[in-house]
């Protein structure tokens, strides 16, 4: 179904992510962000608090802190990371290139601070794995330093997927942005009788294609679905057996695009909740453009800020790689700002055609964005 007549593309979007993110008063959203926000916050300083907040009164320093950790070398930057998130809100304060400790964390906050954790998901329409997930995440931390155990074997306990499941997929904000994007590709891939050609990237456990393969399925559709890892090859395999114009590779999109070059172009890139892992960031969206057909089209679906409830997970999934050479070097920052994906999109010679949730609109509290160009 294309956007009814005298409905932009983004319009008809929106309205489709909204119907199907539900029946969620939206209004709380910002709230109920802020509040999960400081309260894993406060769970991280209360982590840190008996070494930072330890007499006679000093200030520490990233790496000083990781030393009483015990942290694992790939894994030192994050007490860093952490300190500086801590002083953003007043719960610790700079000292130069250090830190010294701030307000002490009281066992009512860390009880109250549990509350939020459980009741702020619910509220925001998450199943009960995210809240059960952040607090095994903030308990597990001492052993995610020392690299005792991975973020990736929290979020996908004993191989399942309910976790992952609720984070990437079943809760609203998901439902929007998944449905967003598949509007908004089916309404601008061009209209005929000839084979469609979609790669998508880092396609992990798969939230967005479930959304895209059925607006795919009436056409002659080639659809190579590429992941780092076999796990998530393997889960697709099974998951999306009933497709089978679906083909499955290892891809490294950051080392690997170039070998497809001299492949027939694709119509349509997704990269969902993927792209910004790429450590330059405008090289990855020219080696895409290079990849695409004349009107070909990139769907992005990506974070476009970092909240404070992802410091327990979103560091270890991705320490260790390479740092950020784009308008990211020198910072920690995971992630690129909406307006720095704009300009990128616009100087690898591709034009934003959509771009949601609209500015303002409480959806975008979790500043999670799902952006459509074409070149």
């Amino acid at each position: 179904m294309s956007a009814p007549l005298g409905c932009s593309v983004a319009d008809a979007a929106h309205r489709a992510g909204l119907r199907a993110a539900g029946n969620v008063d939206r209004s709380l959203s910002p709230e109920l962000v802020r509040r999960l926000d400081l309260a894993v916050l406060r769970g991280i300083g209360a982590l840190l608090q008996p070494v930072i907040g330890a007499d006679p009164p000093r200030a520490w320093t990233g790496d000083e802190v990781a030393d009483a950790f015990a942290a694992a070398p790939r894994h030192r930057w994050i007490l860093g990371h952490w300190m500086a998130a801590l002083a953003t809100e007043g719960l610790a304060r700079r000292d130069g290139e250090a830190y010294r400790a701030g307000p002490r964390i009281r066992r009512r906050d860390l009880a109250a601070a549990r509350r939020d954790i459980r009741d702020a998901p619910a509220k925001l329409g998450f199943p009960p794995e995210l809240g059960d997930y952040l607090t095994r995440t903030l308990g597990e931390l001492p052993r995610l330093l020392r690299d005792e155990v991975s973020a990736q074997a929290l979020l996908f306990p004993g191989a399942d997927l309910a976790t992952a499941e609720a984070v990437y997929h079943r809760n609203p904000v998901s439902r929007y942005l998944n449905a967003a994007a598949a509007t908004s590709v089916r309404a601008v891939l061009p209209a005929g009788t000839g084979r469609t050609r979609v790669l998508e990237l880092g396609a992990g456990i798969g939230a967005t294609t479930a959304d895209l393969l059925p607006v795919l399925a009436g056409r002659d559709t080639d659809y190579l679905y590429t992941d780092l890892s076999p796990f998530f090859l393997d889960m697709a395999r099974e998951r999306f057996a009933a497709h089978p114009f679906l083909r499955f590779g290892v891809l490294d999109f950051v080392t690997d695009l170039p070998g497809l070059a001299g492949q027939d172009p694709f119509d349509l890139v997704v990269a969902a909740n993927t792209a910004h892992n790429a450590p330059h960031v405008p090289r990855l969206l020219a080696r895409i453009g290079d990849l695409l057909t004349p009107d070909g089209v990139l769907l992005l679906v990506e974070t476009c800020h970092e909240h404070h409830q992802s410091l327990t997970s979103m560091p270890f999934l991705l320490s260790g790689g390479a740092a950020p050479r784009d308008t990211r070097r020198g910072s920690r920052r995971t992630y690129l700002t909406r307006e720095e994906w704009v300009a990128a999109l616009r100087d690898a010679g591709m034009r934003v055609r959509v771009d949601l949730p609209p500015p303002g609109d409480p959806m975008g509290a979790l500043s999670q964005r799902v952006i459509l160009a074409s070149r």
